[in-house]
């Protein structure tokens, strides 16, 4: 039976990480994104609370915390900036859950154990220049070589691509295969040379702080024990993942909605016109309450995602609706926030039209609010069900 109520583990976390929060990121970044300036210590920060391995088991250097817990630390983090929650959603949610759900305990001890520890920091090449949406049309591939595999090809849209130490990346080793031709390799950026090289991605609307860009790769060579899943294993490993990273999404998306919410119940008092706080006028409040019902609806999709998670059920479905509703909300709530700000809003004066820049993205990314309409109609309609999956997240079990 789902329960709301935090455990005081939970309410502990939550406390820890909007203290940090408030102390290490919230005094720098309106002038970090003013000056489109990645901080390279945002993860070391993240890993000196031990935010990396917050629902890993402690066997593999986690803090062996449940799945709700991840999403609490999202929210926190977003609170803040898109910018916190994403090297956390990436790192966690879309590479080390992937590892955890399709690696040997070989490869989790090797590649899992370093990122929960918080010493490497990973992240996930999916997205090609000619496929977003249509991951099978990727073109990178991956040809055998004995005992390894050559990769070639180009990623995009990469978080933390020049930061990262660890990368999983997808590519195909049948080409003529469509989705069951791709196959899923973790890369070490230190043992690559020359066989890859990343760069920014400059001139983006928002998360001006964050640290995006793109993975070449001409005959790079990796083993065939980095190799996660089968050969062919690809997209079911890329869709689980996705799964994980939406979750994150979803719940971070919660934080921008409650800044904008804050925000904006501040400025509403503070704001005076004709005689009385703009709080008082009707249409203002009108934004505010919607403000206020998305965020306790937001909340209430991903407490129910992370009680799916914690009891190893599958939740496509859910998880889907999570991330597309909150993202939709956030961005609706940063709008209103400039709205209720008037002419202050579209300056950096105040935080929400940075809100309102980096909320655009995640309707966008990790399937776009179209992908996910239809997938939300499809499952209504009865055309899309699920099917038990190869390999699922482990359920939450305490250490």
């Amino acid at each position: 039976m789902l329960d709301l109520a935090l455990t005081p583990d939970q309410k502990q976390l939550v406390e820890t990480v909007r203290d940090f929060c408030s102390r290490e990121f919230a005094p720098r970044i309106a002038a970090d994104d003013r000056a489109v300036r990645h901080d390279p210590e945002i993860f070391a920060k993240l890993a000196s609370i031990g935010l990396p391995g917050v629902c890993f088991p402690q066997r593999y250097g986690g803090h062996g915390l449940d799945y709700l817990s991840l999403g609490l630390v999202c929210e926190e983090l977003e609170y803040v900036d898109t910018v916190y929650r994403t090297v956390l959603s990436v790192h966690v949610g879309l590479v080390g859950c992937g590892i955890y759900t399709w690696g040997t305990e070989e490869q989790k001890q090797r590649w899992l154990g370093p990122m929960a520890r918080g010493e490497k920091l990973a992240c996930f090449g999916l997205t090609e220049p000619n496929a977003g949406s249509d991951v099978a049309s990727m073109q990178a591939t991956a040809k055998r070589n004995g005992g390894s595999y050559l990769l070639s090809g180009q990623k995009v849209w990469v978080s933390d691509a020049d930061t990262a130490d660890f990368m999983l990346i997808f590519a195909k080793t049948d080409p003529k295969a469509g989705a069951r031709g791709v196959s899923a390799f973790m890369v070490d950026r230190a043992a690559s040379g020359k066989a890859l090289r990343t760069e920014p991605i400059e001139g983006r609307l928002g998360i001006h702080a964050g640290d995006v860009g793109s993975i070449f790769m001409t005959d790079l060579e990796v083993d065939e024990a980095d190799r996660i899943g089968d050969e062919g294993d690809g997209f079911k490993v890329a869709m689980g993942c996705l799964d994980n990273g939406r979750y994150t999404i979803g719940a971070g998306a919660t934080g921008t909605v409650r800044a904008c919410l804050d925000a904006s119940v501040k400025y509403a008092h503070e704001r005076k016109t004709f005689g009385q706080e703009i709080g008082r006028y009707q249409l203002v409040q009108q934004m505010i309450a919607r403000m206020a019902r998305d965020y306790e609806i937001c909340k209430l999709l991903y407490f129910n995602v992370a009680w799916m998670k914690n009891n190893g059920l599958r939740h496509t479905r859910e998880v889907s609706m999570c991330k597309q509703y909150a993202a939709d909300a956030a961005f609706n709530a940063a709008n209103d926030a400039v709205e209720i700000h008037g002419a202050y809003g579209y300056s950096a004066e105040y935080p929400v039209e940075r809100y309102l820049r980096t909320s655009r993205a995640p309707i966008i990314y990790e399937g776009t609010r179209e992908v996910h309409t239809i997938l939300q109609a499809e499952y209504a309609l009865g055309y899309r069900e699920d099917r038990p999956m190869k390999k699922s997240l482990p359920k939450y079990e305490p250490d």
